[in-house]
């Protein structure tokens, strides 16, 4: 077999999925608005099930409603026999797939959850199945060609039905207003949590600060930096940020005969960012501008002419924390 048909066979699978996935718009329907209400109102969890291929994609879509804060997660209907039915309350969701609906594994859930009230969203191509005559919400999924070469390994009904979970979760994130704040809470880690990652969450504050009041003298400033470690200072006049002096202006300072004032080359109306900027932006600035920190307001001061020191950030923080 000519290896570079091994390109044309992957485009025409991925074309007749591209092709078929465009069948989902059949499915926003009153039936979905009705899912969706459903899943806004719940006041348990929302638990995915499924057998097989369908249990693989019920867990990634109950995965993806944790990560943005509804509370989900899957049940196994096959263990569900042996005792697992115990999690499922009847505030409780389930939402159930099965792309022919006639699963045998699913009965004795779906009897479970008739017997004590337990509202059923079944999502299947079947109208006439078990799962959907047994649900009080009934997600038609349309009839799809399969994308292998028999014809029925299951591929564009699988990436339907991921579609359709995916279009229920972001429906759901944009009506209870979710936000990349709330995403960073759920997505401390990883690149994507870095990728979220404030000012506020990496700067120093308080007692960690390197500052000064402009009256003190030169060797009280070069105290405080050897202290706080930072590499500058910041000098303060009625507790609002009169200017910064860092280790290089000290240390040239150092090497003249007599110390001057501190004030004299204090570098007045340092580079100040605001509280809620991006992390990553701000080792942009950092580059840009060739140094070491950045002085943080909050986003009431930072358009102010006098500016109130709320924290600092120096590049190791950004480094350390994966922002590159």
């Amino acid at each position: 077999m000519n290896k570079k048909r091994y390109i044309s066979l992957a485009k025409k699978s991925a074309e007749i999925q591209i092709n078929e996935l465009k069948k989902i718009k059949k499915i926003f329907n009153n039936s979905f608005i009705k899912a969706v209400d459903l899943i806004l109102n719940c006041k348990g969890k929302v638990i995915f099930a499924g057998i097989g291929k369908s249990g693989l994609i019920a867990k990634k879509i109950s995965a993806t409603f944790s990560s943005v804060g509804i509370p989900s997660f899957f049940c196994d209907p096959a263990q569900a026999l042996h005792g697992d039915m115990g999690q499922i309350e009847k505030k409780d969701i389930l939402i159930i797939f099965s792309y022919s609906g006639n699963t045998s594994e699913l009965n004795n859930m779906l009897k479970y959850a008739n017997r004590y009230r337990i509202k059923i969203i079944g999502v299947a191509s079947k109208p006439d199945s078990i799962l959907l005559k047994a649900s009080d919400i009934k997600i038609i999924l349309p009839k799809v060609k399969e994308a292998d070469v028999t014809g029925m390994v299951p591929t564009s009904s699988t990436s339907i039905t991921l579609l359709l979970g995916d279009c229920l979760a972001t429906t759901v994130m944009y009506q209870k207003k979710f936000s990349k704040e709330k995403f960073r809470i759920f997505h401390p880690g990883g690149n994507i949590g870095n990728s979220l990652l404030l000012a506020k969450d990496i700067m120093v504050s308080g007692s960690k600060m390197p500052t000064i009041n402009y009256k003190k003298s030169f060797p009280e400033a070069l105290k405080v930096m050897n202290q706080k470690k930072l590499g500058i200072v910041v000098i303060t006049k009625n507790k609002f940020i009169s200017g910064l002096v860092t280790d290089g202006d000290l240390r040239r300072e150092l090497n003249k005969k007599s110390l001057s004032n501190l004030n004299n080359f204090t570098k007045k109306q340092p580079l100040v960012v605001n509280e809620n900027m991006p992390a990553s932006k701000a080792l942009g600035i950092m580059n840009e501008k060739k140094i070491t920190s950045l002085l943080v307001v909050s986003d009431r001061d930072f358009k102010k002419r006098n500016k109130i020191l709320k924290g600092i950030i120096h590049i190791h923080f950004l480094l350390n924390n994966g922002i590159k």
